[in-house]
């Protein structure tokens, strides 16, 4: 008898171990598609989460990066509009004309009519496919938005930015279920009403079939608004704005535990993979109080504190999980990576993203060796990392600073900044100096004359950019009712 207990017990055990060591299968034998889910935040810092920043209430996301893969070597662009064009087509924002930074209200344009975005890539493999949240990728005409670039729904809003609670953006209701406006939720805090559209998405989801659903929360970006609960957690922190951007990150935190709630409730948790990052970094300025220590530098910059994005990612189709990938990464190679993950295959010999699955599963050296921060030839700026070596050419906007969140000070060094020069040439060795605290242009010349050989044969790809249209009054909100539409170009 002992011996029978001893055989099932066995057989139970390795049942399970071939269970899990293969991809779920649906009722036909067929290898599943797995759902994929990426939640963007906005202008969130290096230092507002808590796996990087123990005074942080997050418990949400800690748990699912360390049960995952850590991302610390995941870039972005310096702000909002370059990163999402980047993530939906793949290409760098100076290929696009999106060098600059994100799209104004009133200026007719958008994401290029002539490229296959993201969404509408993987509908054709097969894919239901939901967004929520902010698009800020052009609105002028139904042709940019959402719904005609390949998702089947949406449910947010166009614009850069808008108040938490009435949804408004200066004098116009900017929040949209599709294409209709929705005025019912006036007084609904934005993390609450965006995580339940999601929830709301996936408990209609036809299970049959895998999605793909774009979660942009508006959290964190100006303005400094949350429930007084949030604000509430943290009493140790003085300051008003620094302890109204924490509260900020655990209902954002909040929010993704909503949708994780329900994608176990719906059986479809096993089968999904989730990725998080950020568009930016935090925005350093007097409106907003995040923090990007230890890193140099703020959103809009091409320092590593406003283009080294925070990020993980997390699922049972990763091979190996619960460490930190320290292999290069930039948010064009999502595309062509969650394309292969989807079980199709990224034609286009133009694009500049890199299918880096294999590497990120398995925690194998990444096969991306060089990386584009940007080429912004109407500021004067460019950035280019190849291999350890970052340059950096020309001023950013604002000074240079490392500043530790509030409530670390004392704790974790003091505030420092330095004035930038018109024509200045960093160059950094990332490996050594992470925090870009020794220019080492002078004493390495002839690495600098390499990189900027290189810059220079990236800027033959340069796209003008596309931000220096007059601006419309068409687009007005009184034009239409009181809301940001579609319509006017």
């Amino acid at each position: 008898m002992r011996a029978f207990s001893r055989l099932a017990v066995l057989s139970l055990f390795t049942f399970g171990y071939i269970w899990w060591q293969f991809p779920l299968k649906n009722h036909g034998g067929q290898l599943r598609k797995p759902n994929i889910i990426f939640i963007l935040a906005d202008d969130l810092g290096w230092a507002d989460v808590g796996y990087n920043n123990p005074y942080l209430i997050t418990p949400t996301i800690d748990k699912l990066a360390r049960e995952g893969v850590i991302l610390n070597q995941s870039y972005v662009s310096q702000s909002c509009s370059p990163s999402r064009a980047a993530f939906m087509t793949g290409y760098y924002s100076y290929r696009l004309g999106f060098q600059t930074g994100g799209i104004r209200n009133k200026l007719p344009y958008g994401l290029p009519l002539n490229l296959t975005a993201l969404p509408r890539k993987l509908h054709q493999l097969g894919y239901s496919t939901y967004m929520v949240g902010k698009w800020h990728l052009g609105y002028c005409k139904e042709a940019y938005t959402p719904t005609r670039r390949g998702f089947d729904k949406f449910y947010g809003y166009y614009l850069a930015g808008q108040d938490y609670y009435t949804h408004f953006f200066v004098d116009g209701l900017d929040l949209h279920d599709n294409f209709n406006p929705d005025w019912s939720q006036n007084g609904t805090y934005s993390s609450y009403l965006f995580s339940d559209k999601a929830v709301d998405m996936i408990d209609s989801h036809d299970k049959a079939k895998p999605f793909f659903m774009y979660l942009a929360f508006q959290s964190v970006h100006a303005p400094m608004e949350v429930p007084r609960k949030y604000f509430d957690m943290y009493p140790e922190v003085k300051g008003e704005k620094r302890r109204t951007l924490l509260g900020m990150v655990t209902a954002l935190d909040d929010g993704i535990a909503k949708v994780v709630r329900a994608l176990k409730t719906n059986g479809l948790w096993e089968n999904t993979l989730l990725i998080f990052s950020s568009d930016n970094g935090a925005p350093l300025l007097s409106k907003h109080e995040g923090s990007n220590w230890p890193l140099l530098g703020m959103k809009q910059q091409l320092f590593e504190g406003g283009t080294r994005a925070v990020g993980f990612i997390h699922g049972n189709m990763l091979k190996n999980t619960g460490y930190t990938y320290n292999g290069m990464m930039h948010i064009v190679d999502w595309y062509p990576t969650l394309v292969s993950i989807a079980g199709g295959q990224v034609q286009d010999p133009e694009i500049d993203g890199i299918n880096l699955w294999d590497a990120l599963s398995t925690n194998s050296p990444s096969p991306r060796n060089e990386m584009v921060y940007n080429i912004i030839p109407e500021w004067k700026l460019a950035a280019i990392r190849v291999g350890n070596f970052k340059l950096l050419l020309g001023k950013n906007q604002h000074n240079a600073c490392w500043i530790p969140p509030e409530e670390a000070k004392g704790k974790w060094g003091s505030p420092f900044c330095f004035e930038q020069k018109k024509d200045a040439v960093y160059l950094f060795n990332l490996k050594d100096d992470p925090c870009e605290r020794t220019n080492l242009a002078e004493m390495m010349p002839d690495k600098v004359n390499q990189l900027t050989r290189r810059l220079e044969e990236k800027s033959a790809k340069v796209v003008p950019a596309i931000d220096k249209k007059d601006v419309s009054l068409k687009s007005l909100p009184r034009n239409f009712g009181g809301v940001w539409s579609p319509g006017w170009c």
